[in-house]
């Protein structure tokens, strides 16, 4: 198996396209060699710890809602293409996302952690809900088959609070300035939301150079 290193942040709407045409090609390659981990990288670290109401938000970063508009024009026609539907309307809060970081930690631990990411997506995305919110996340782990109770505990101690916060800081110092960012087995980096066909193209040449080395 080759390590395929995913950072991203499930309020990043590329990192959802990306995750969407990765998904894409998978199933297309039913024998790709990718073994998948999932790392923390917060797009607003800074935010409080309640979230921000997403209009506040979207004018703090865009100067308000008509240049926000123009960006996410651009990504409702790549969402599109890659068979998604945002549901922008619904979002009314944009979380601090540390504690869904620290879920996806957990899951990873548990073999869930592909279960867990594809749902704090949809929650976000698709039905608008507020990920930094615990009452939330306990629901996604418990639909993911995590234990409900232990997830309430760890979520509210500090458990793997400052590991995110190193592993995030890690990934800055690497030169990662945004997400999301794929690495193909530690040595080569894939930055944006790329197509279906270029991991296609990935796996295939990846495939071949494993059958000529046996």
């Amino acid at each position: 198996m080759i390590k395929l290193d995913i950072l991203s942040d499930p309020i990043c709407p590329w990192c959802y396209i990306g995750k969407a045409n990765l998904d894409t090609a998978l199933q297309s390659r039913k024998d790709h060699p990718f073994e998948i981990e999932w790392h923390p990288f917060q797009l607003n670290p800074d935010m409080p710890a309640g979230g921000m109401d997403r209009r506040e938000y979207l004018e703090l970063k865009f100067g308000g809602r008509e240049e926000a508009a123009k960006v996410y024009s651009q990504i409702d026609e790549a969402a599109l293409a890659a068979g998604l539907e945002i549901d922008w309307p619904a979002i009314n809060v944009t979380p601090n996302t540390l504690d869904a970081h620290r879920l996806i930690h957990w899951a990873g631990l548990e073999g869930r952690q592909r279960n867990v990411v594809d749902r704090l997506f949809r929650a976000y995305f698709m039905e608008g809900r507020n990920i930094g919110a615990h009452d939330v996340l306990l629901e996604i782990a418990e639909a993911a088959g995590m234990d409900r109770a232990m997830t309430e505990r760890l979520l509210s101690a500090d458990a793997d609070v400052a590991s995110v916060r190193e592993r995030d800081a890690h990934a800055r110092e690497r030169g990662v300035s945004g997400v999301p960012t794929f690495v193909v087995a530690n040595q080569h980096v894939v930055p944006g939301a790329q197509p279906p066909e270029l991991w296609t193209q990935v796996i295939d040449e990846l495939v071949q150079k494993a059958d000529a080395e046996q």
